[in-house]
């Protein structure tokens, strides 16, 4: 008998349209779906409310993937005013993310975070973030380059990796108990990595899922987590 895949959750997005249905939906990304089935997870898409429950939802799986999407609220790192590029703004998105975020630190539940997913996780712990960046990371591939003795170097086998990014914000500072472990040519910090403490926590500012089904260093992020979670 195989065995029993790891079980990662992935939180879904709310979306206002799609064009397989006539209602607004919840949704996740094939392509992350995808990585983590390639990698021999079994993504369980979560329903995104009630966040004073995630922690006793969250119970029942092997690892967490915090995924993109629209923006933080600016008050949850203290801004008083949202710059004009701030978009789809949720605080019903936002409370259940930083929930799931604090549980999974908290429990040493193996963690991946993805560009806002990495964002959620550095204000969770305090951070705090750059509400627009000039020029933005939308629609660019670029080099990041990755500490070799980091959790990605280890993972990834890798000191360069080519990052699709979509973002137009980055940490500004980064939250209590995190490393940045790669960076963009321009200083941005492309993947942040907890210091010390339970669990296995990656978090990168970049979509590996864009490119993870051609690029084998890209789908060693997926594979990571997994392996984590096998064996958590």
């Amino acid at each position: 008998m195989p065995d029993r895949r790891p079980i990662i959750a992935i939180p879904s997005r709310f979306a206002a349209t799609t064009s397989a249905l006539r209602y607004s939906a919840v949704v996740t990304a094939r392509a992350l779906a995808d990585a983590v089935y390639r990698a021999g997870g079994e993504p369980f898409l979560m329903h995104p409310v009630g966040a004073d429950e995630a922690a006793g939802r969250l119970a029942s799986v092997d690892g967490l993937l915090l995924p993109g999407g629209g923006d933080l609220a600016p008050s949850a790192y203290g801004d008083d005013t949202a710059h004009e590029s701030v978009y789809d703004v949720d605080a019903e998105q936002d409370a259940f993310d930083l929930a799931a975020a604090r549980h999974a630190l908290r429990a040493g539940l193996p963690t991946l975070a993805i560009c806002r997913g990495l964002q959620v996780v550095n204000v969770a712990l305090g951070g705090r973030l750059r509400q627009h960046m000039e020029p933005d990371h939308r629609h660019l591939v670029h080099p990041v380059r990755v500490r070799p003795d980091s959790l990605l170097g280890r993972v990834t086998g890798a000191e360069k990796v080519e990052a699709s990014c979509y973002h137009h914000q980055c940490a500004s500072s980064l939250g209590e108990g995190l490393v940045a472990t790669a960076h963009a040519e321009d200083g941005t910090v492309e993947a942040a990595e907890r210091a010390a403490g339970a669990g296995w926590f990656l978090g990168v500012q970049w979509h590996p899922e864009d490119t993870a089904a051609t690029d084998p260093v890209n789908q060693s992020v997926f594979d990571g987590l997994v392996t984590a979670a096998r064996s958590a």
